[in-house]
Order: structure tokens, then sequence, then C-alpha cells
């Protein structure tokens, strides 16, 4: 058990509690326990049994069911409460909105027990009936519970890519020497993944054969030339069948959209010869082969026809983490441990952009620890060669569209990334005009997570794309591509008018911890659908021409 599990044993136990009407006191204290163990810089597994209850925010109760959970891998306490909470009550903890002791109320006073029930309830206008519910709160249940009931069953691709290399190998390992390739959505890089699907080159009675016999695979014909099979792992595994003649054009055709293959099918309608590799493939149309993640749209075809297409961004070509926190406010590590990290990792300069006032939740800075924090910055950068820290906020557009500081303490910082965190429940008016001042502010650098977007959790506010990539060009205001697996904001699918505007992209991690800045990988991927080259990616800089750009851009926006 990993200290995060141990925080989820807790944080369980404490929506439990509450859900059942238990003593809120205790169920506080476990819920206090969940953040402190999720923040902890040492697993527990390897702390001193008898100090475990010594640390702050762990109280001699939690302390013991830490040891139970470590030495037995449960908690008996928990279990109990899941044997007596029907299943759907406790999958209403999915539900945003609906908290604790408002599924309390659902379950027991509307004796409601699914998710499906309180839909049908709600639709009946019978939930803002009860304390606690009004109208508002009934219709953001409704359509909370209708994009959860939408994307169940789908995972982002960073959950897929754990297991993709067992799925994989145990293919491999049951089908021996016949030839397996990936295709499909996780091939194309897109951000959600539905099922996963390859391709074996072999005989369907063949294939029929042995699956059948192995266990955890359930087959399931469905009369369209594939088979399809559930694994124990929880996702889909689609796996087609191909013969040796055509299994380059079947592995292309499983790799591309529908609107990508039909634009391509119609330059290859006078071609006879069979392709002996993907390469050959593209060379009997004339034009270079295109990568998967590039087999969206049709006009891709004809911007590799007409001359040599831009060269995407690679992962190599990150040069900066931009978007960090630190435990200043909501992160995980010192400023110091991340710049270490991030020298480590090969990166010249590391932005730090933690949480400005207004998030409180987050600890976010006041004036003074702002000044307190830039003076530590300054004494870590005399101690770091060829490596520098910038001073950043991630300051909160308020509901009024300004920032969260006045301009005297904004002008303190190399750069200032303005995103939105609260009130989210915007119609689209609303939000633009948030966002568009925020983007009018001078001193705004970067407009961060432009819709707020969690993808399977949580749909972003309505915005206008355009018009906000108008405003940032006006403003020379860079968009973030957050990085974050959840969030990828913004849509690589808008990134080309953006592109097409001279805007430039960020791709940043948002990282609240070292191991964050690793997501800077999924950024990219997203990246390379639409063709964003190095060049136009502010965290492509070098740290020559990063700090040319801070310099310049400040100068310019900032001078009356």
């Amino acid at each position: 058990m990993d200290n995060n599990q141990i925080a989820d044993h807790f944080s369980l136990l404490s929506k439990l509690m509450d859900i059942h009407g238990e003593n809120t006191f205790k169920s506080k204290s476990y819920s206090t326990a969940a953040y402190t163990i999720e923040k902890l810089q040492q697993q527990l597994s390897t702390i001193p049994i008898e100090k475990i209850a010594t640390i702050n925010g762990i109280g001699s109760s939690s302390a013991l069911k830490i040891i139970e959970i470590i030495e037995t891998g449960k908690l008996n306490s928990l279990e109990e409460l899941i044997n007596k909470t029907p299943k759907g009550v406790i999958e209403m903890l999915n539900i945003k909105g609906v908290g604790p002791k408002k599924i309390n109320t659902i379950w027991k006073e509307m004796e409601i027990e699914t998710i499906g029930e309180l839909l049908y309830a709600c639709k009946e206008n019978r939930l803002k009936l009860y304390k606690g519910f009004g109208e508002k709160t009934q219709q953001n249940v409704i359509e909370t519970i209708e994009f959860y009931f939408k994307s169940k069953g789908s995972y982002l691709y960073a959950q897929v890519e754990l297991i993709v290399p067992e799925i994989e190998s145990f293919l491999l390992k049951i089908f021996n020497s016949q030839k397996i390739e990936l295709t499909g959505a996780y091939k194309r890089q897109l951000e959600i993944i539905d099922q996963l699907e390859f391709l074996i080159e072999d005989e369907i009675t063949t294939i029929e054969k042995t699956l059948l016999h192995v266990e955890g695979f359930t087959l399931k014909e469905n009369g369209t030339g594939y088979l399809l099979y559930s694994t124990l792992l929880g996702i889909d595994v689609k796996i087609y069948i191909a013969n040796k003649i055509n299994f380059i054009e079947e592995s292309i055709k499983l790799s591309s959209s529908d609107e990508f293959w039909q634009e391509i099918q119609k330059k290859r309608s006078l071609i006879e010869a069979t392709p002996t590799t993907v390469e050959h493939f593209f060379q009997q149309m004339e034009i270079p082969t295109i990568p998967p993640y590039l087999r969206e749209q049709a006009q891709t075809i004809q911007q590799f026809s007409k001359n040599d297409p831009p060269k995407p961004i690679e992962i190599e070509d990150i040069k900066g983490i931009i978007h960090s926190h630190s435990n200043w406010s909501d992160g995980s590590n010192t400023i110091e441990e991340m710049a270490n990290a991030a020298i480590s990792k090969g990166f010249e300069y590391l932005v730090i952009s933690d949480h400005s006032k207004s998030a409180f939740y987050a600890q976010g800075l006041s004036i003074d620890r702002i000044i307190a924090q830039h003076q530590y910055i300054d004494e870590l950068n005399k101690k770091i060669k060829s490596f520098k820290i910038y001073k950043s906020i991630e300051s909160d557009i308020l509901n009024d569209g300004n920032l969260d500081y006045p301009n005297e303490i904004l002008s303190r910082f190399d750069l200032v990334i303005a995103s939105i965190h609260s009130n989210l429940k915007m119609n689209e008016e609303k939000a633009m005009m948030r966002l568009i001042k925020a983007i009018e502010n001078p001193f705004t650098t970067i407009l961060g997570h432009m819709t707020g977007r969690l993808l399977l959790s949580r749909p972003g506010y309505p915005v206008d794309h355009k018009k906000i990539i108008d405003a940032c060009a006006a403003n020379k205001v860079v968009i973030e591509l957050n990085a974050h697996p959840s969030r990828l904001d913004i849509d690589w699918r808008q990134l080309s008018y953006a592109l097409e505007k001279n805007v430039l992209i960020s791709i940043n991690p948002d990282a609240h911890q070292i191991e964050g800045m690793n997501d800077v990988k999924y950024g990219v991927k997203v990246a390379q659908k639409a063709m964003l080259p190095k060049e136009r990616n502010l965290s492509s800089f070098t740290l020559d021409q990063f700090e040319d750009y801070i310099t310049s851009t400040t100068k310019e926006k900032t001078k009356i």
C-alpha cells in the first residue's frame, strides 16, 4: 500500500461516515488524515510504526488504522461501511456537486439508491423539494449525471498507457509468432480512449479457437469482420483479422479516422499494386508517410501533397517547465526540490506559478508571502548555474474578469498565468467577459487552461474559441496547452486557428509535484495532432530565447 492508496481509504471512510450520519468530528479527522497522507514526502510503509502517530495531522486513532492497512492491506471499519451501503449510493460520490451529506438526504429521505433513480427524480423536479437542494442544484445534478453516464467506459490516454504494454505482451504470448499491431484511437494519440484495438495476421477460425480457451476473455462476434473481446483489465479490446496480402492496408485503415480514410481511398482508386510497407503505401500516392497521429482530417492529405509539412514538436523539444506549483501553495515539493528535479531532467529553466490569494483552498499567496517567495527565489538563483527559476503566479481571474492582485503586485512577477478556478457554472457570455478582460490585462502573459474542463469529469464552460484566440493575438498573450492528462486544454482541434493567427502556444505540465513534470509528454502528443512546430511553442524556447521573450514582451505590454 502506497500513500495514495492509504489516503484513498481514509477519504472514502470519511465520506461514508457522513453518508451514514455518523460522528462528524471523527469523519472530519479522517478527512484531514487523508489530506495529510497524500502530501507526505515519505512512504508511510517505511516509517517506524511508533512514529506514525507523531506526524502532524495524524492522531492516534488514524495511526492505528494506518498500521492496520499497512499490515493487512485492508481497513475493517471501512469494509463494514461499504458492506452496509448500497453500491449505487457509493457511486453517487462520482457526481460532482453532490457531497456525502446531500447523499445522506437522497438515500435516507428520498429513498433513492442509484444514480439512475436520482436522474429520474430530478427530471420530475423532486430533488428541489428537499432541504439543501434548489432549482439550480437540481439542474446541475441532471447535467453532471448525464455527463457521467456518457463518460462511463471511457479512459484518459494516460490511464490506458499503463496497461497497453501488458495487453500487447499478453497477446504476443498467446499468439506466439503471429504478426500483431496496435491500431485505433490509442495509436492516433487521442485524449479519450474507449477501447484498444489490435490487428493480427491470421485466420478467424484460428483466433476463435485460441481465445475461447483463454481465461478472462469473452467472445463477442459482431458480424463485421472482426471479433470483440472484453478483458479483466476493464477496457474492451477489439481484435481485427487480416491476411498477409491486406495486412498493411488494414493497419493504416484501422489507425485512421473515417474522414481521413475516405479521402485516402479517392487517391488510391487507380492503384492496384499491393503495398509491402506503410511507406510504400504512401509512396504510391506520391506523398510523404503520414503518421497515425495525423490521420484525422482530409485536409491533412492535401497539406502533405502540396509541400513539405511542418515538423511537429517532439518531447525532446521541451526546454523548460512553465506552470508549476510548490509547497508554498498546494504543491508537494519545495521550490529547490522542483528546480533540482528539472535540472536532472535536462530542462533549462523552471517557472514557479503558485496559486493567488483567492485560491484559499490551495493556500494561495498573500502579498507578504509573495515578497518572501521572491526573496527566496533570488537566493536560489544565486546558487544555481546555467539554470533559472522564474517568478510567476497563477492568478485567479475573478468574477468580474480582473486578476487577483493590483497592478503594482502583478508587475513584480516575471510572467503571469491567468486562469479561472471559481464560479465555473457560467453561460458563454459570462465566460467570455471574464476571459477577454483578463486577456486584455497588460500583465497577463499566458492564458491558463482556457475552458477549465476536466476530461471525463467536468465539461468546460462554453467559450467562443476563435474570439479568444483573436483576443490573445491582439494582446500578445500566449495560450496554454495544459498538459495534465485530465485537462489537455486548449483542445488540439483549436490549435490550427491559433497557428493561423500567429499566437504562441505553451505546453505546460501544471506540475504539483516532481512527477508532474513528466506530463508534458501528453501535451506534446496532442499538439502533434495539430502539427504544432517547436518554434510556436513557448516552452521549447531555450533559456536565452525565453529570457529575451519575457523581457521584450513585458516592456512592450506595460509601456505607457
